[in-house]
């Protein structure tokens, strides 16, 4: 994903996809090279993103908090000002949302895809029922 090499785009994550990628922690600290700001949005209680993002050493420059995504996205629109805002999701109610408040969106898989993140699914499937990783196999 190109976000320029200037750090002018805000990138909002969906909860949802970001629990379906293998390192979201690492998904992060990636993003924060060629972007300004990166959050979570989500229509889960506060508590859940909280906890999410404390279990997987996310710091987040913003969060949807008690408001709805909508809210959020317009919310962190006003508030941070770049070329680009980008909202990764994982549904056509997220496309949707993202058309309806302006923002660019971006499916979870195209995402990982183009950053050369991996999915949840595809770690698991490369590694045995004890976790070991198959690439050792002949």
């Amino acid at each position: 994903m190109d976000g320029g090499g200037d750090g002018e785009m805000t990138l909002a994550f969906e909860l949802a996809a970001l629990q379906e990628l293998a390192d979201p922690s690492a998904v992060f600290d990636g993003a924060r090279r060629w972007s300004k700001y990166v959050g979570v949005v989500s229509e889960k209680p506060t508590y859940v993103v909280t906890n999410f993002t404390r279990k997987e050493r996310i710091r987040q420059d913003f969060f949807s908090g008690p408001r709805g995504k909508a809210e959020s996205l317009e919310s962190v629109r006003d508030q941070f000002d770049t070329d680009r805002h980008v909202f990764v999701g994982t549904s056509d109610a997220d496309r949707d949302l993202a058309d309806e408040v302006g923002w660019e969106y971006l499916p979870v898989e195209e995402a990982a895809e183009a950053a050369e993140w991996e999915l949840a699914d595809e770690a698991e499937e490369t590694a045995d029922d004890d976790g070991h990783e198959r690439d050792d196999w002949p």
